[in-house]
């Protein structure tokens, strides 16, 4: 059964080092612990949610476990990487929804297809200033004319 472990976001790592810790100590028939990039604040254990909830008990950063069961097939998408192919031009105009300028509408200026990546200039500012980003955190408002 897999556990889902509610962590202090951004402290996911060091969750996972201390149960890793007391894992080994206790030799716990833990099978594995894992966190995606995707799901800040949260960390996967596969065991018995018994053990789980014994093994969490004084960790610092663990919030709680949450109450649904989650399946392998749930966690599938965040676990195999896909190769996304940027269907983005140089000249298009999208709309970031991550980063520190979420919300803000910009146009690409060049397209990293290796690094998944694209580089923007902010529309609504007075100066523009290249900014690249990952292509995943764009949404097309616009295809270039």
């Amino acid at each position: 059964m897999i556990v889902t472990i509610r962590t202090t976001m951004g402290r996911e790592n060091m969750v996972l080092e201390a149960l890793s810790v007391k894992i080994d100590k206790r030799k716990s028939p833990i099978k594995s612990l894992f966190r995606t990039e995707d799901l800040r604040g949260y960390i996967f254990v596969e065991g018995d949610p018994d053990e789980v909830d014994g093994l969490i008990k004084n960790v610092q950063h663990v919030r709680g476990i949450v109450a649904r069961d989650v399946s392998l097939e749930e966690l599938e998408k965040f676990l195999v990487p896909e190769k996304q192919h940027i269907q983005l031009e140089i000249g298009d105009v999208v709309e970031i929804i991550g980063s520190p300028f979420k919300g803000e509408k910009a146009k690409i200026t060049r397209v990293d297809e290796m690094k998944n990546d694209i580089t923007v200039e902010l529309l609504e500012v007075a100066i523009p200033i290249p900014v690249t980003i990952p292509a995943a955190s764009v949404r097309l408002h616009k295809k270039k004319e």
